[in-house]
């Protein structure tokens, strides 16, 4: 029974750093509700294991406080596996044909997930297409969080991307992501933040479409 609490509190504080971003020790424990010590033995062990690092910040007034935020490593943690095997045949495939065919498969995927998504989205307001495309999005890995501004405007964010390893190497990938939102929901879509990029999260801003006459 200890073991099994002891993999559940290492998740949710794994979880919490990769949503959250940086966090103290204090807010991690406020948020998790057990004993700051508990707390303190499994950062002691992530920080071992070497998927946290901390660094120091000094208050205006008390002493330094430690931050902790998730390392490179502890991104293996999150749905992104396979990528070293995509990678190398992409890799491959580059040097046989270039990186215009790299590209033109990456595009074929963006017209194939088109069309496995785009039957269910048609004739569907556009408020129940973004929650569908936030759901999809989901199932696939990529943690979203979606926000409502108004009627015609949202923003999605993606804290984990399963392809960012690939992404960081060929960008084509996210502008084929792009791409697809707009055609499934018929929107304006912007990315302001890219984890692809180094950023903790991808975000884009989603705004409905309204045809004009000219």
């Amino acid at each position: 029974m200890e073991q099994q609490l002891d993999i559940s509190t290492r998740d949710k504080i794994l979880q919490m750093l990769k949503t959250k971003g940086e966090l103290s020790a204090k807010d991690i424990t406020e948020q998790i509700g057990i004993t700051s010590m508990a707390i303190r033995r499994h950062i002691n062990t992530l920080e071992k294991e070497g998927l946290i690092e901390s660094k120091t910040i000094r208050q205006p007034m008390g002493r330094p406080t430690a931050i902790y935020r998730l390392t490179e490593q502890a991104e293996g943690f999150f749905p992104n596996k396979y990528f070293a095997l995509t990678l190398d045949l992409l890799g491959e495939l580059e040097e046989d044909a270039g990186k215009e065919m790299v590209h033109h498969l990456f595009d074929r995927r963006g017209q194939s997930l088109l069309r496995k998504h785009g039957d269910k989205m048609h004739g569907k307001p556009f408020a129940e297409k973004v929650e569908m495309l936030a759901e999809i999005q989901n199932e696939s890995g990529y943690m979203v969080h979606l926000e409502k501004k108004t009627e015609d405007e949202y923003t999605l964010l993606e804290h984990n991307c399963p392809i960012s390893q690939i992404a960081k190497k060929y960008n084509h990938a996210c502008a084929c992501e792009m791409k697809l939102f707009e055609s499934l929901l018929g929107a304006e879509v912007s990315r302001s933040e890219c984890l692809a990029k180094g950023d903790n999260k991808c975000v884009y801003t989603i705004r409905k479409q309204h045809n004009t006459l000219h």
